[in-house]
């Protein structure tokens, strides 16, 4: 369950356990909740009114300047409180009410309450009773929550949002990393033109290559060397007449690149050339 949406149990199950509210009955009401008919006690039900949340970095104790490393993410969580009181028990109970609930989650809660407020009684003739509408904003610290004597969940470990967490490749995936698990090779192919050096675009520096001609040998013989007419490799090495750059790979063609009496020809005119790239 969400954190921040199981606030109003908790509070409930809290405000529920104080010796000096044993008088109340406290419930939530999402989904709404049937009360008894007529009522016999002050009833409150406990939900969220409003959620405003702010993301920011933390500064520098000392200088103020920003530490893109410390994120946090602060919350101003309004709270509401609809009290029911028997007529029996006039308007003043449910003012009495809610000032016992403020006090104890003011001075007796870990919340950091901000603002409370009520609104006028309203009669609700389906359970005899008097309802006043209330509120209290709560500040809240979302990494992670302050810890106090209500009992619920964490929002969120400080930990897990901080920059050098999020940038730390051994726990989490880069935009590269992710790309390659949805995408990890990309094959083609291009025509040779017969020019002695020639840059096929990957759009990103791959991992390793290769290229080979299709109906072609790898090696062929010609004349007194031979003709290499595929080559792999890796961005440290490859093989001859062919070399891996940041955004794609270069090959090579022609006796001007031969090595110990071997040519590469990886763009030899009217050829098709195949390639597979690993991101």
């Amino acid at each position: 369950m969400n954190e921040i949406s199981a606030l109003p149990a908790g509070i409930r199950d809290w405000l529920a356990g104080r010796e000096e509210l044993s008088g109340m009955v406290f419930l939530t009401e999402f989904p709404p909740v049937r009360k008894a008919v007529p009522l016999k006690k002050v009833t409150v039900a406990v939900g969220i009114k409003k959620i405003e949340i702010a993301d920011t970095f933390a500064s520098d104790d000392e200088n103020g300047v920003l530490n893109s490393n410390e994120y946090c993410r602060n919350a101003v969580i309004t709270l509401r409180f609809s009290i029911h009181a028997p007529y029996s028990q006039g308007g003043a109970a449910c003012h009495s009410a809610f000032a016992d609930i403020i006090d104890c989650l003011t001075f007796d809660s870990g919340l950091d309450v901000t603002a409370s407020g009520c609104e006028g009684i309203t009669e609700d003739r389906q359970t005899d009773a008097l309802v006043l509408g209330a509120y209290a904003s709560v500040r809240a610290n979302l990494c992670p929550a302050q810890s106090g004597d209500i009992d619920f969940p964490s929002f969120i470990d400080k930990t897990l949002l901080c920059g050098s967490h999020i940038r730390d490749e051994s726990i989490h995936l880069s935009p590269r990393q992710r790309e390659f698990l949805e995408h990890p090779f990309i094959s083609g192919t291009y025509y040779g033109t017969g020019n002695a050096s020639r840059a096929v675009s990957l759009g990103f520096a791959p991992l390793w290559v290769t290229v080979f001609a299709g109906d072609m040998p790898a090696n062929a013989p010609a004349g007194s060397g031979s003709k290499a007419y595929s080559a792999c490799g890796i961005q440290e090495a490859a093989t001859l007449g062919l070399s891996l750059g940041q955004s794609g790979f270069t090959v090579k063609n022609g006796s001007a690149y031969a090595v110990s009496g071997t040519e590469p020809a990886l763009n030899e005119t009217g050829v098709i050339y195949s390639y597979i790239a690993l991101r």
